[in-house]
């Protein structure tokens, strides 16, 4: 059974960031991957807005209405289409999994069922996104003992 690696992303918040070096590595590595998408947007979010789209449509302010509907996606066909075409055109095998859930549960929730990974990539999104005790923390550690890198957004600096 080839390795993977499983990388971490929440796909309703810059879903690509970091998957450059994930590829790397996969290359490296001679591994495939496995990647996590993961949801925080509630449905409600997504009616509020919809609606708030259909109000500025019906106001004529057509452009303001597809700007929000733009923002307002919470599954994204085109971000998943970019995941798996990088993956493609860089030759990395790669296995999509949706999760509803907190990258902690769904971790747990993997590990409990599936081997194979040799190391969690966490994209740059997921920390601002985890908010758990120490504890669970330490329990999930224990659970999947495998390393654990977090991915950090490249900083922008201004030239002048």
């Amino acid at each position: 059974m080839k390795k993977k690696l499983l990388f971490v992303t929440y796909l309703d918040e810059h879903p690509a960031d970091g998957l450059s070096y994930v590829i790397d590595l996969a290359k490296i590595l001679h591994e495939d991957l496995t990647i996590f998408l993961l949801y925080k947007r509630k449905i409600s979010k997504e009616i509020d807005d919809t609606m708030a789209a259909v109000t500025f449509a019906e106001a004529g302010e057509h452009e303001t209405a597809r700007e929000s509907m733009q923002e307002g996606k919470w599954v994204s066909g085109d971000s998943l289409d970019l995941l798996v075409g990088k993956c493609q055109e860089s030759g990395i095998n790669v296995d999509i999994q949706s999760f509803k859930s907190d990258a902690v549960s769904a971790l747990e929730d993997y590990f409990k069922r599936k081997n194979g990974i040799d190391m969690i990539l966490l994209g740059p999104n997921v920390p601002d996104n985890v908010n758990v005790s120490s504890r669970k923390i330490k329990k999930l550690l224990h659970t999947i003992s495998r390393p654990i890198v977090t991915i950090a957004r490249q900083s922008h600096t201004v030239s002048g």
